[in-house]
């Protein structure tokens, strides 16, 4: 793609943000800081932005960070509107996770020892939840929130010198990615499905919200997630174990870095309960299994709600595109200086966030672009190669001698 073509892009985005900052030298603050989000700069921190910015000192970036009048929830919509436009479709997934900001000391706004799935042990940094909107287009972050541990929110001194808000409570990880569905389904983003890892699926509010709204979902569970029947309760895992060895079928949800990331899977449709009118539920809830085919112990477990008449296909290419959101934390990460930020304060590091959400929007509507103009759709987020063995790709959840109308619909709940 040329030079000028990105150059247009850019500063339409940049033109599109502008009207939220009221002043014209906050606007050319904004403007000098994303670029250099962008720019080829070693450590995205602020004396290395301003030098790429030209400017003698980052006290003017620092400003845009820590002082100035702008709203950064304002800036986190038009990126929403953004990728909507660039990135959109009807089909479109919305992916929940969670990343640790690796920080020292105290006093950064929600940091405390505590578990970074980023590093894979407990660290002393910040934690925020983050929703990314995935399509067959491509794929960008569109919302986040810092997670605040209640050694914060139950110190109301230390919140004040972190500029928290007064009423910032505390609220768990699920509950924040509850805020994050709900916005973004105020938002123009065009999402038909939800997925996010067993921190969350595991949660029967979390599922139930996303039902309510009329999506479908796709969430990982542990394999002691408990299913609920008319007969009993059992564990996911106790029911995938029932499945005959033909309702495994090879298919992919996907491709990675080293191609199509093939599994064996089982899925199995829960019985329906009409409305009190009679009429049929415009979806349905689904138990779901995924199998290692070199390591066939090595099974990951799933809860699923699908629009009715879907066929297991759906639900797998939903499975499989929860990976877009690890794909956008390093590049936003590696190109954006996501994590690179020296704020300590609340508002501040909500600032940094979104402006960095910004300048990766950009970089994955040209990508998106860029795989346009060349015929091949690089973020695809790929079909799955089935060859079904019956009409559905299904197996008959149940065991012998009991019916499989026995497992109602409620799970874990």
């Amino acid at each position: 793609m040329r030079p000028d073509v990105w150059g247009r892009e850019l500063e339409e985005v940049l033109l599109r943000v502008g009207r939220r900052f009221g002043r014209a030298d906050l606007r050319r603050r904004m403007r000098d800081y994303v670029r250099a989000l962008l720019g080829p700069v070693g450590r995205k921190n602020s004396w290395q932005l301003a030098e790429h910015a030209g400017h003698s000192t980052p006290h003017g970036l620092q400003n845009l960070l820590n002082r100035a009048r702008w709203d950064a929830d304002a800036v986190r919509d038009d990126v929403q509107a953004y990728v909507a436009e660039r990135l959109g479709e009807d089909d479109g997934v919305l992916v929940i996770d969670e990343t640790g900001f690796l920080k020292k000391g105290d006093t950064s706004a929600g940091v405390q020892r505590q578990y970074s799935g980023t590093a894979g042990r407990t660290e002393n940094c910040q934690v925020a939840v983050f929703a990314a909107y995935a399509s067959s287009r491509g794929r960008a972050l569109v919302d986040r929130e810092l997670y605040l541990p209640k050694s914060w929110t139950s110190d109301r001194e230390r919140c004040r010198a972190a500029k928290v808000p007064d009423g910032r409570g505390f609220a768990t990880k699920t509950e924040l990615a509850r805020i994050l569905v709900a916005r973004a389904l105020a938002s123009p983003l065009p999402v038909s499905w939800v997925t996010a890892d067993a921190l969350y699926g595991q949660d029967w509010h979390f599922r139930r919200m996303v039902e309510e709204a009329g999506l479908g979902y796709v969430v990982a569970v542990p394999k002691s997630q408990q299913v609920k029947s008319l007969a009993g309760c059992w564990r996911i895992d106790q029911l995938v174990g029932d499945a005959p060895d033909d309702a495994w079928e090879r298919l992919s949800c996907g491709d990675g870095a080293k191609g199509p990331r093939v599994y064996d899977w089982a899925a199995a449709q829960l019985p329906a309960v009409p409305f009190f009118d009679g009429d049929e539920p415009s979806h349905r809830r689904w138990v779901m299994a995924r199998r290692s085919i070199s390591r066939p112990d090595e099974i990951a477990y799933y809860l699923a709600h699908a629009p009715t008449g879907t066929t297991v296909d759906q639900p797998v290419k939903v499975a499989g595109s929860r990976w877009a959101i690890e794909s956008c934390f390093q590049s936003a990460k590696n190109e954006c200086g996501l994590d690179e930020y020296e704020v300590r304060r609340y508002p501040a590091w909500y600032r940094h966030i979104t402006l960095a959400m910004l300048a990766h929007a950009f970089l994955a509507a040209m990508t998106a672009q860029a795989g346009r103009e060349r015929g091949a759709a690089e973020t695809d987020l790929s079909s799955p190669r089935s060859a079904w063995q019956n009409s559905d790709g299904l197996w008959q959840l149940g065991t012998p001698g009991r019916p499989t109308t026995s497992i109602a619909t409620s799970i874990g709940h």
